[in-house]
């Protein structure tokens, strides 16, 4: 094969070069999923789906291709259903990656194995069944499967202090879930440990034309972890 020969002057399989990226990069690509998910919804060509695991695949679809061509983001790939870096039990719904390059932020080095920015996704509402919770989003009460839950507890994201969660909204209106995840929130602060009203999601801006509101929050979590900012974005998909 071509990569295996000796001979092969490109060097297939090596990665290309050393990108140094300042440590607002984070914050600009989340921007760039955030400024992408109206686009990925409203496309004629996908197909309309409702369960969380296939449109979480066709926003990594898009994402892919919309970062393969846009300059300055196709460093970038974008991976469904990755092993979480330290706890490798557990699955992360969407990672950005590396692709092709290695990219340094503050000094640390992350290659195309390593993962960028841990995404969690979460339909609101989730779907109705005995064994699920429907604060899912935040928490469960019958397994670690809460979104915000997962990220406090270190099972997301343990090496990060960035993360976000994406909002499938399929009934209602992004207002309506900011009512109804800020009850789960105040009632689970001094009820359950760890919990407190610092973890409210706090609205940064709501796009009525776009369908699509962005909070940002932030959360102690456990085992001598640092604190994790989260930035959820939520787009309106009925």
């Amino acid at each position: 094969m071509l990569a295996n020969s000796p001979d092969n002057p490109a060097q297939v399989g090596t990665l290309g070069r050393d990108v140094q990226k300042p440590a607002t990069f984070g914050n600009e690509l989340l921007d760039f999923i955030a400024g992408e998910l109206p686009y990925w919804r409203d496309s004629p060509d996908r197909p309309r789906e409702t369960g969380e695991t296939i449109l979480t695949s066709q926003l990594c679809a898009h994402l892919n291709s919309v970062a393969r061509h846009s300059a300055g983001w196709d460093i970038l790939q974008f991976k469904v259903e990755e092993a979480d870096e330290q706890n490798k039990g557990r699955k992360i719904d969407l990672i950005a990656a590396p692709c092709g390059v290695t990219i340094t932020i503050e000094g640390r080095r992350h290659t195309q194995f390593e993962t960028l920015m841990p995404i969690e996704c979460k339909r609101l509402p989730i779907p109705t069944s005995k064994e699920r919770d429907e604060r899912e989003y935040v928490m469960s009460q019958h397994s670690s499967t809460g979104g915000i839950q997962r990220f406090k507890a270190g099972h997301h994201g343990a090496v990060h202090t960035l993360g976000a969660m994406i909002g499938y909204v399929q009934e209602g209106t992004t207002a309506v879930w900011d009512i109804r995840v800020a009850e789960w929130i105040t009632a689970l602060a001094g009820n359950e440990l760890g919990w407190t009203v610092k973890d409210l999601l706090q609205l940064e801006r709501r796009d009525t034309s776009l369908r699509l509101a962005v909070f940002r929050s932030s959360h102690e979590r456990q085992n001598g972890l640092s604190e994790i900012e989260l930035r959820h974005f939520w787009i309106e998909m009925n």
